[in-house]
């Protein structure tokens, strides 16, 4: 008689050969040239998801980074072509996996982020943040990130302290 899976043990469920043929995906963003000067630490974290990629079994040359965002508000993905390209990537079926640091940020709006999450789940694209890897397709994981977005819509346009060294506003 087997045991059941607990939520953690998953990882090498949720993550099969198939995501990692495709692209692994860090959107890295911050709101302000300034928040990039003064918050030099989550720039560093988030360039650094590249490297848990690899550990999450990517080869480097299947790691890419998107950073057009960087250092640039704006309302809505109309106006960031580093989330478009990202919408997009993962439209034409090419991500296994989109990583940032607090994943529910990625979106300007709870629009664009559910709009996200639907994709993934429709193309099996899965998330991954420092908490952990999500599969939107997954009821469970769908709950998670849903409630991180609402969360998140609730503070949108403040900055969030993710630990001591580091804060994100995108």
């Amino acid at each position: 008689m087997s045991m059941p899976v607990r939520p953690w043990e998953r990882l090498e469920g949720k993550v099969q050969a198939w995501h990692r043929d495709r692209l692994a995906v860090v959107y890295v963003c911050q709101s302000t040239a300034q928040q990039v000067v003064d918050h030099q630490e989550s720039t560093r974290l988030q360039y650094g998801l590249a490297g848990r990629a690899v550990g999450l079994g990517w080869a480097p040359s299947r790691v890419v980074v998107i950073d057009d965002d960087l250092g640039h508000s704006a309302s809505g993905a109309d106006v960031r072509p580093g989330f478009q390209r990202l919408v997009s990537e993962v439209g034409l079926d090419h991500v296994g996996i989109v990583l940032g640091i607090e994943m529910s940020r990625l979106a300007r709006s709870g629009r664009e982020w559910h709009q996200l999450l639907e994709l993934c789940a429709l193309l099996g694209a899965l998330l991954a943040d420092p908490d952990g890897v999500y599969d939107p397709a997954d009821h469970n994981d769908r709950l998670l990130l849903g409630l991180k977005g609402t969360i998140s819509g609730a503070t949108r346009g403040r900055t969030i302290r993710v630990n001591s060294l580091m804060e994100v506003r995108c």
